[in-house]
């Protein structure tokens, strides 16, 4: 289960175009003051301009280098959620049973209490994807008017539908009820599987080792689940994304300053040899700085929106997807009829959420 995303060259310059815009115009105004209105002052030197842009392109760098780390290791938290989620079912399943018991239970009784810690195991994933994409103040994607476009046409589960209304497939009234009045939904459900299991193992139905198997699988999970609460409640240092965002806007800022001269001292150069050339070589700045505007500030945005891989854009981590694969799974190892069974999630513009 990947995320996966086919991007064109005409989705990156729809997501890019205002930016885009603004940068050619910027260059437009600037070279029209210098070559029609003679603002011949509006000439920096390149040399402080290229070891600013130097220094923006280290930081962006780094910058990416955080976020894809960022979503490296949530996806692979939540890979480990895929492992640990059937080896669980297998575990109850196998666990389960009379050979201990004083007084045994019918298969059907057995089979009650496996689908019982298997719905529970559900709904703890369903908690979890919910937790995630709560919004949280440093959470920036959708402060940008494209990002916005972005999350209105995509499809996102937990937007679509509450936590409250999807633990109705899964839980039992009493069991909803207490989830719903803890903070932390997704503890409360794993200490219910601990509390079942014990009781399990009190009725002698699961031996005592089992038990502790079981525990230690229960742990597990929790580590999981400290692991991806970090990285959704400690956000990448926003001294680096500010400085960031301030370096590249003075870079782009200074860049047709230093540019449009440049250009100016080539079409000189090669006026002798073409005159007609030479006469609109300048109005080439205005494409180059586009180009190069464009490429720095794509690069930081690419780095921005990564930097929490739980928000829902298109490069997050596909957590509704690896749940419902993970819900699907699990169903079926229990031997559940393929038509009770929920679909996966739709994916729109071939992109999982």
């Amino acid at each position: 289960m990947i995320t996966k995303i086919r991007y064109s060259t005409k989705d990156m310059v729809r997501w890019t175009r205002r930016e885009t815009a603004l940068f050619l115009l910027y260059a437009f105004i600037i070279t029209f003051l210098y070559e029609y209105l003679g603002f011949v002052f509006l000439d920096v030197p390149w040399t402080p301009i290229a070891l600013i842009g130097t220094a923006v392109a280290f930081i962006i760098g780094f910058q990416n280098s955080a976020a894809y780390g960022r979503i490296w290791e949530a996806r692979k938290i939540w890979g480990g959620m895929v492992n640990i989620s059937r080896s669980w079912t297998m575990m109850v399943k196998a666990m389960i049973s009379n050979e201990y018991a004083d007084e045994p239970m019918s298969n059907d009784e057995i089979k009650y209490h496996v689908k019982e810690l298997v719905y529970r195991h559900i709904a703890w994933l369903t908690a979890m994807r919910h937790a995630m994409r709560q919004r949280k103040n440093w959470e920036i994607f959708e402060k940008h008017k494209t990002n916005r476009e972005w999350s209105r046409i995509a499809y996102i589960p937990e937007r679509v539908t509450s936590l409250e209304d999807d633990l109705l497939l899964y839980l039992r009234e009493e069991e909803r009820q207490y989830v719903l009045s803890k903070d932390n939904k997704a503890v409360a459900l794993l200490n219910l599987q601990s509390k079942h299991i014990k009781e399990l193992k009190e009725r002698r139905m699961i031996w005592e080792f089992s038990f502790l198997e079981l525990e230690g699988v229960l742990k597990e999970m929790f580590d999981l689940q400290g692991k991806s609460e970090r990285i959704k409640n400690f956000p990448y240092p926003r001294q680096y994304a500010t400085l960031s965002h301030s370096f590249v806007w003075t870079f782009l800022v200074l860049l047709p300053l230093g540019l449009v001269s440049e250009f100016d001292n080539i079409s000189s150069n090669v006026h002798a040899s073409f005159p007609l050339i030479s006469e609109y070589f300048v109005w080439l700045a205005i494409p180059f700085c586009g180009a190069v505007s464009w490429v720095f500030h794509t690069m930081m945005r690419i780095g921005t929106v990564g930097e929490n891989p739980f928000e829902g854009t298109a490069n997050d981590v596909p957590i509704s997807t690896i749940a419902r694969g993970i819900e699907r799974d699990l169903r079926q190892m229990i031997d559940e009829d393929m038509d009770q069974i929920p679909s996966q999630f739709p994916e729109k513009f071939n992109v999982q959420m």
